[in-house]
């Protein structure tokens, strides 16, 4: 039965968006995965982007680690990812439906953006047997594997009583908070606008809005976009050619509809009922109940901003919030702790650092008590 892990640090280095904790996120979670839970240095992949002799966390990259370490498993494999970096929401694709009513995504340092989607089906490609659990120390990270089943968290409720528009500015209300007893910290929150602004620049478009980001980051990435903004390009494509073909024979359609119409009328028991592509591509990638063999820990809500601050517990070095209570929490319990009690427990010790933020659990009924990362 083996162990492996995909470890993602994005600090951003040189933008106006920069992070000081990611790295040392992904180094200290590095460390205790050999040392707490038995996994051999070289069934680690690293990604970070701040050192040109790790592979760099583009979003094809991480693509590509993610596919291989699901590729390679088997029943009894114990999977592990770990996530630091900028989180986003996406207004969802037209004709899409989603839990929590966007797509959250994570955003590599190239912008190539990763989303809820793209995780969900990573996870439908996880062996019965195996387990594969990530965690995501980034804003609006509740959720992020799409359609899982909601253990601990309020993401899927929340999303519908609360407006956006003054986190997305930087009210700190409902983002984790600014400070936490007197350490300034920073939002891992990337905001569209931002986004849009990045985008614009490497394109030189300037129609770029939120409606049409996918397009734009089909436009710049190609191939190398992720599978779900390939797909939702590929629906538009086939939209559009389907338009074109029904304007040259739409004249002549409706003259034979109105000879067809009495038959279709008499013959309407035997048609079968149609339905939309988006959706038929959405219930082959789910198993019943969503995806069975992920677990997601979130470092917030969906509609929350996880952070980076100073962690005086631990030589003053900054770390994401959610990643250092992690670490603070396994190594008083030896690693020997259970899903639901690492996040309850985490969710304590962020309340009492004065931290607004509120880690989630999202997972199968059969993993929220089973043993974090494997037995």
């Amino acid at each position: 039965m083996a162990k492996r892990a995909v470890l993602i640090g994005c600090n951003y280095p040189g933008t106006e968006d920069e992070l000081e904790g990611c790295v040392n996120d992904v180094q200290r979670v590095r460390r205790c995965l050999v040392e707490l839970f038995g996994f051999d240095e070289r069934d680690i992949e690293v990604l970070i982007d701040t050192d040109g002799s790790y592979t760099q966390p583009t979003g094809a990259n991480i693509c590509q680690s993610v596919e291989r370490l699901v590729r390679r498993a088997k029943p009894g494999d114990s999977l592990f990812i770990h996530y630091s970096g900028h989180g986003l929401r996406l207004p969802t694709a037209d004709g899409e439906e989603d839990d929590t009513g966007y797509d959250e995504c994570i955003v590599p340092c190239d912008m190539n953006l990763i989303t809820d989607n793209d995780f969900r089906d990573f996870v439908c490609q996880v062996p019965d047997g195996c387990r594969l659990t990530i965690v995501a120390d980034s804003c609006h990270s509740g959720g992020l594997i799409d359609s899982s089943e909601e253990q601990i968290g309020e993401s899927y409720y929340n999303h519908k009583h609360h407006e956006t528009g003054p986190a997305e500015n930087g009210d700190s209300r409902r983002d984790g908070g600014l400070e936490s007893k007197g350490v300034r910290v920073k939002k891992r929150s990337l905001r569209l606008s931002n986004l849009i602004e990045i985008l614009k620049q490497k394109t030189g478009r300037e129609d770029i809005v939120p409606g049409n980001v996918r397009s734009a980051l089909f436009d710049i990435f190609g191939d190398d976009a992720s599978p779900s903004i390939k797909k939702s390009m590929n629906k538009l494509q086939h939209g559009a050619r389907d338009r074109d073909i029904g304007c040259v024979v739409g004249g002549l359609m409706s003259v034979a509809w109105s000879v067809m119409k009495n038959i279709f009328q008499q013959k309407s028991e035997e048609i079968p009922e149609l339905e939309y592509e988006a959706y038929s591509t959405r219930a082959a990638n789910r198993r019943s109940g969503g995806p069975e063999n992920g677990i997601l820990i979130s470092g917030c809500q969906t509609d929350q901003k996880s952070v980076d601050g100073h962690s005086t517990e631990s030589g003053n070095v900054t770390y994401g919030a959610l990643s250092d209570a992690i670490q603070v929490i396994l190594a008083k319990n030896h690693g020997k702790i259970s899903n639901r009690r690492l996040v309850q427990s985490a969710r304590e010790r962020l309340a009492k650092q004065g931290l607004r933020q509120r880690p989630g659990l999202y997972c199968s009924d059969s993993y929220a008590d089973a043993p974090f990362i494997c037995s």
